[in-house]
């Protein structure tokens, strides 16, 4: 019998106590051992509910009972978070986690403790909620070199956009309302809508790809706030998609990430990833091109890799299996020096004279109308570097015909 703590009862650890009680006998057979859940750590009193009898305040009643051998971390946050999951590896117990902000910020250092103690440090549910995701990268993908990773990150933003784009009409303020009435976002959605999900997601995901500690704070990062139902409508009529991805890319010796909407074509496998699902993308020398989907969030979908990752980690006790990257910090290369196409809406008090300018400041681009007026102009750009692209928007928005610029959306 492994006796086992679950630290935090909220949405996560409730959806971990009734996965492990729901398949207590297929999960023990898959463990090889009886799995005995003996604490779960919060700050609340839950009276009448299935934890009652093993419910504890005090942290340290955890770390100091030897019959504990693996924790699951599954309150969030930084704080008391990764003080709890240092202490207890530094303590010689397994940890698994579904806490992106710990893994991105922390992760190296608790997996190098971890393999100093030859035990595991897991957080196959930090990133992509049910998809598996860091076990094939630290596993089944170790003979590629991966070159790329872009995804769908985050459940509530694809449902945005996915309901704008299939709903004519509808604002971002319209749709994020629905996604909080369904329950997809949360009352302060800033994480979400702002990017900071997504972005903390692939740093994780970087990191894993390219060996050394890829930090989120380093990480360009645009939410999708201001995309409007215009926008939606220029995408349309061109044929395109607007997701917010998440990428990281190797060019050449250098390693770029970014966090930002971007308009995509039919043929990118992204594009058929609608509603709360996500999809991440990788890609690597040898395999060449694989995708993971699924349901990126929720109780369940995220309490199922909690419990594999505790299943894994007793399977593993005594011997470290999670690879660990580098505390070296990587330098990422700006984005300024990455090429794209830009879809730029423009409002305009001369048409005529903003096309000059258009064709002056920016060559060779695909003009787009939505009706017969012309007190707007909207055109795409051809690839170029972000700063060049960046210089020419500022050049542009100084025309004497052009009285705003509403939108630039980059285009993948």
């Amino acid at each position: 019998m492994i006796s086992i703590a679950v630290l935090g009862y909220g949405t996560v650890g409730s959806g971990v106590v009734e996965v492990l009680s729901k398949n207590q006998e297929s999960i023990n057979k898959k463990a090889g051992e009886e799995i005995h859940l003996k604490y779960v750590l919060d700050l609340r009193e839950f009276p009448g509910s299935p934890i009652e009898d093993i419910l504890t305040h005090d942290f340290e009643q955890i770390l100091n009972d030897d019959e504990v051998k693996v924790i699951a971390e599954v309150m969030g946050g930084i704080e008391p978070a990764y003080t709890f999951v240092k202490s207890a590896l530094v303590k010689g117990k397994s940890v698994v986690t579904s806490n992106k902000e710990l893994v991105a910020k922390h992760g190296a250092e608790l997996l190098e403790i971890a393999k100093d103690k030859n035990i595991n440090f897991m957080f196959e549910a930090s990133v992509g909620g049910g998809i598996p995701i860091i076990r094939p990268l630290n596993q089944s993908l170790t003979a590629d070199e991966i070159y790329e990773i872009t995804g769908i990150l985050n459940g509530t933003t694809n449902f945005i956009l996915s309901k704008m784009m299939s709903e004519e009409g509808l604002s971002f303020d319209t749709v994020l309302k629905e996604a909080q009435d369904k329950g997809y976002a949360e009352r302060n959605p800033e994480a979400d809508v702002e990017g900071h999900d997504a972005c903390r997601k692939i740093a994780i995901l970087a990191s894993l790809a390219f060996g050394m500690h890829v930090d989120y704070e380093d990480i360009y990062t645009e939410g999708i706030t201001n995309i409007s139902d215009k926008d939606m409508a220029y995408a349309k009529k061109l044929g395109l998609d607007i997701k917010l991805l998440a990428t990281c890319k190797k060019i050449d010796d250098k390693v770029y990430a970014m966090v930002a909407p971007m308009l995509i074509d039919n043929e990118h496998p992204l594009s058929h990833v609608h509603g709360v699902f996500n999809a991440i993308l990788v890609k690597g020398n040898v395999i060449g091109e694989v995708m993971f989907y699924g349901k990126g969030a929720g109780k369940l979908p995220t309490a199922s890799a909690v419990v594999t990752d505790i299943v894994d980690a007793i399977k593993h006790l005594g011997r470290n299996i999670m690879s660990f990257w580098s505390t070296k910090k990587m330098e990422l290369m700006s984005i300024d020096e990455v090429k794209f196409g830009y879809l730029v809406v423009a409002k305009t008090d001369f048409f005529p004279a903003s096309k000059d300018s258009v064709l002056k400041i920016f060559g060779d681009v695909n003009f787009v109308k939505l009706n017969d007026y012309e007190e707007e102009i909207a055109f795409v750009t051809t690839k170029s570097s972000e700063k060049d692209l960046q210089n020419k928007l500022r050049i542009f928005e100084r025309q004497p015909s052009i009285l705003q610029i509403e939108s630039a959306i980059r285009v993948g």
